[in-house]
């Protein structure tokens, strides 16, 4: 009998006291099939995938229905702890899941519980840490560890133990671009050599997408679409921009990956211009920078007081400035931004501030604590004596307005992402330092998120953002700035320094020097476009 065969008979679940999240789902997944969840944030992907392992509901509490079946097992009276050895899951927010004071026996730790042998231990320890570029890091605390670092150790730990089914909540959210394809590549050889199921859900399709068997979309609770990738995702909003791209040029079928998109393109080129655009962004031209708001000289910083992670760096923040900030996880951006927002003092160098300056953190939870969303919001317009219509109008601008009424705590990681972006930028700060603020956030967040970002640019403020998402630079950024182990490498502006990156953009790799679908569709001739 298979042992990875997972299957949900009528499943339905409501928090306590809240309406139903998951209603009346069936499905079956095959033993070693690679299965992509995709949803808008709140359709009930995290709660669909805590089911697998029991966490929902005997972690959560609330109203469940059905029957979970493993093997053809039924499970679904089974706690967490009795399916340690048979489901890996991996969170959302990798806090949660580490348990020990070093990486190394954090990632031995489930191993340990299922009474595995000292030999199989360090061999399945040293595999994934190869896998996963961790080694080099194994007798690091993971409090001290970027938050792409820890999410990387909290996957080690699941694919250590290599179980028959593994879950994935947004394993690659907060990690860069190698990073996400050493987790890719070590879940892909779980998959063809131990016939391991996984149950994975992705905001970044572009990722996922070319890994899965099978994709299925959940809309408020209820499966909506069940088949091949190519079929569900490339009519998504969040979509791989290749797809996006072959839905534009005609292209059948649109394409999920780079190089099935270069295939297209050599096939029925599209005639378009040969020069650059004119413009960085999808939002226009973006106006000349004004006054320097922030001016960071030689700074070094550290941030808890060990050896400096940011080193010499210089950096001028001006108005009208979209500046993203990439660099592999452990470069120091989270650091540089923390120094910038005056939470970490240099250890060298200087700042100097000629406005105020605001910070959103990776982890939305840590800064939300009022009863419902507006409540939220307004409480930072209050202590800062800001009028109470610029509360409205920051809830209008994140598309916030239907959760206006909600807990912050009740809303998906990506809802609370947004939800904490309103609560610092109602403030009227002049500099917005957001760090990772797409982690877990779908398409239409994304957008209304990037609409602000540089709104807020046009209107005289500037914004600095902490991302992996190179897409998310592609589209937003006049500016881009690249850490490589605490220096700062690259800095110029956006086409200029991502056309010269491995990890360029999918609309750069398949049209150059074009950098986005927008900026395509305004270089086709009209009557392809209205074709």
């Amino acid at each position: 009998m298979s042992l990875g065969g997972v299957a949900w008979r009528g499943v339905g679940f409501a928090y306590p006291d809240g309406p139903p999240v998951l209603r009346g789902v069936d499905l079956e997944l095959a033993d070693g099939e690679v299965v992509l969840v995709v949803g808008d944030s709140g359709s009930g992907k995290s709660t669909f995938l805590r089911t697998v392992n029991g966490l929902v509901p005997h972690s959560s509490g609330g109203r469940f229905r059905g029957r979970i079946e493993i093997g053809g097992d039924d499970v679904t009276g089974r706690r967490p702890r009795d399916l340690a050895g048979t489901v890996g899951f991996v969170h959302q927010d990798p806090e949660a899941q580490v348990v020990i004071d070093e990486v190394e026996h954090d990632v031995a730790y489930v191993l340990e519980n299922l009474g595995r042998g000292h030999a199989e231990m360090r061999r399945r320890v040293e595999e994934v840490l190869d896998a996963l570029g961790l080694a080099p890091l194994r007798h690091r605390a993971p409090s001290s560890l970027s938050g792409g670092e820890r999410q990387r150790v909290a996957v080690a730990g699941a694919l250590a133990a290599a179980p028959p089914v593994l879950v994935l909540d947004e394993p690659t959210s907060m990690l860069d671009p190698q990073g996400a394809d050493d987790v890719l590549a070590a879940i892909g050889r779980l998959v063809d050599d131990l016939g391991t199921t996984v149950v994975m859900a992705e905001h970044r399709l572009e990722r996922a997408a070319p890994l899965a068997d099978r994709a299925v979309l959940l809309d408020r609770g209820r499966v909506v679409a069940d088949g091949a990738p190519a079929d569900v995702v490339a009519d998504l909003p969040g979509a791989p921009p290749v797809a996006h791209l072959g839905r534009l040029l005609g292209w059948d079928p649109p394409p999920l990956t780079v190089r099935d998109a270069r295939r297209h393109q050599r096939s029925s080129p599209a005639p378009l211009p040969t020069e650059a655009p004119s413009t960085g962004s999808d939002a226009g031209t973006p106006p000349a920078p004004g006054e320097v708001l922030v001016r960071a000289r030689g700074v070094d910083a550290s941030p808890a007081g060990g050896p400096a992670v940011l080193r010499a760096v210089d950096l001028d923040v001006a108005r009208g400035e979209v500046i993203a900030l990439l660099g592999r996880n452990g470069s120091g951006k989270t650091t540089l931004l923390r120094t910038l927002a005056d939470l970490v003092r240099p250890l060298a160098g200087t700042i100097d501030r000629a406005g105020r300056v605001a910070l959103v953190p990776q982890d939305p939870g840590r800064m939300l604590f009022a009863a419902t969303v507006r409540g939220e919001v307004a409480e930072t317009a209050r202590l800062l004596h800001r009028s109470g219509d610029t509360v409205d109008d920051w809830l209008d601008r994140l598309a916030l307005g239907g959760l206006a009424d909600r807990h912050p705590r009740s809303l998906s990681t990506g809802e609370r992402q947004r939800v904490a972006v309103a609560a610092v930028a109602v403030g009227g700060a002049d500099v917005l330092l957001l760090d990772e603020p797409t982690r877990g956030i779908d398409a239409t967040s994304r957008a209304a998120l990037e609409k602000a970002v540089v709104e807020h640019a046009a209107r005289g403020g500037a914004v600095v953002v902490a991302t992996h998402d190179v897409e998310l630079a592609a589209r937003t950024a006049t500016r881009v700035v690249v850490l490589g182990g605490g220096d700062v490498v690259a800095d110029g502006p956006a086409r200029e320094v991502l056309a010269g990156s491995l990890f360029a953009p999918q609309v750069l790799r398949v049209l150059p020097p074009y950098l986005t679908v927008a900026e395509v569709a305004a270089a086709l001739p009209a009557a392809r476009v209205d074709s």
